[in-house]
């Protein structure tokens, strides 16, 4: 399906994929857009939302799609009880698309002009918008809504900066705190907000927003199978069926099922996912790796072997940091792939 992108691009763009602010059709979630809706028409909507939730599952699309009901609606009393559905063809839509609304600041990660691509953190000078923003005085009277999306990648000093933003906000304000995992932000930021949990879509949910992009598998066991792999993640859907996502996690279960170290196989999957125009291979890789490790420390807890688990876990951490250093520092892509494939094969054989 060919559409006209009018957003901005940002650090996880999909070619093809329209962005949350663009996308006009909300799937999913609907309990959770009716009880947004009723809060605002009840005045009791919080100044601060967290809509967590695992990633690409639609929390950012919630998000201006509340943005774009509050604005359509300025007067809570009268706005009606389901979210307003948002019409593509109106300046209002566009406006927000695009990031031209006066009353909408969206804050995610930067453009890094050095290395012409993304900085990986959402970093304190983004933040610092937040100040300015509240005092200007909103053009119509109508809310003005902040979507930091997603919080996890503010860094200590951003986080710190939108804490006091969040202490004492003006009237009618409204702060969208998209989050991937609660536990990395601050208690003192969730604290001043209100949790709300979004869940995995269903897998005819998973399926409808791949209609609009590109047709899932016809075979009802394909179909399921990949529900099943994208964990009711739409975004995890479209890197398996689009770019190669279903290959390049194989091919590491694969290397990690082996008896012993295939290097043939692991130079191959490190070389795929570390080409100059292999970005988001690279991150799919990085993602599986996680992962593994991941479930991996969640079995052995559940079976009691509390000292792998803690093993796993520490593994889980330092891969973390060590995916962050080869972005941040630009390191050899595939160096990178071929080290973190020997430290998945030595800790998981453990």
């Amino acid at each position: 399906m060919i559409f006209e992108r009018i957003a901005p691009e940002q650090h996880d763009t999909l070619d093809g994929v329209p962005e949350p602010s663009e996308t006009s059709r909300l799937i999913g979630h609907a309990q959770t857009a009716g009880m947004l809706a009723s809060a605002y028409r009840a005045g009791k909507l919080p100044h601060a939302l967290i809509l967590a939730g695992p990633h690409g599952i639609g929390k950012a699309t919630l998000a201006f799609h509340l943005a774009h009901h509050l604005l359509r609606h300025p007067d809570f009393a009268s706005a009606p009880e389901a979210l307003a559905v948002p019409d593509p063809a109106s300046s209002l839509f566009r406006q927000i698309a695009t990031g031209a609304h006066p009353s909408v600041l969206h804050l995610t990660r930067p453009a890094n002009d050095k290395t012409k691509s993304f900085k990986t953190v959402l970093t304190v000078d983004e933040i610092r918008k937040v100040s300015r923003f509240l005092s200007m005085t909103s053009h119509d009277g109508s809310y003005r809504v902040v979507i930091v999306d997603p919080a996890d990648d503010m860094n200590t000093n951003a986080a710190n900066a939108l804490l006091k933003n969040l202490e004492e906000p003006p009237a009618r304000t409204l702060f969208i705190l998209i989050v991937h995992a609660p536990g990395s932000l601050l208690p003192t930021i969730r604290s001043r907000c209100q949790m709300v949990r979004l869940t995995p879509l269903a897998p005819d949910d998973l399926m409808a927003v791949l209609e609009g992009i590109e047709p899932p598998p016809v075979d009802p066991a394909a179909r399921a199978a990949l529900a099943e792999r994208a964990g009711g993640s739409a975004r995890n859907a479209i890197l398996l069926t689009q770019y190669g996502g279903l290959e390049i996690a194989g091919a590491l279960d694969a290397l990690l099922a082996a008896q012993k170290p295939d290097i043939a196989a692991a130079h191959r999957l490190a070389e795929a996912v570390a080409g100059r125009d292999q970005a988001i291979q690279f991150d799919i890789f990085n993602r599986r790796a996680l992962d593994l490790l991941s479930a991996a420390a969640s079995e052995a807890a559940l079976t009691g072997n509390l000292a792998r688990a803690k093993t796993l876990s520490d593994a889980w951490h330092e891969a973390v940091n060590t995916i962050s250093e080869a972005e941040t520092y630009n390191l050899d892509k595939k160096q990178h792939a071929l080290t973190m494939i020997d430290r998945l094969n030595s800790v998981m054989r453990m």
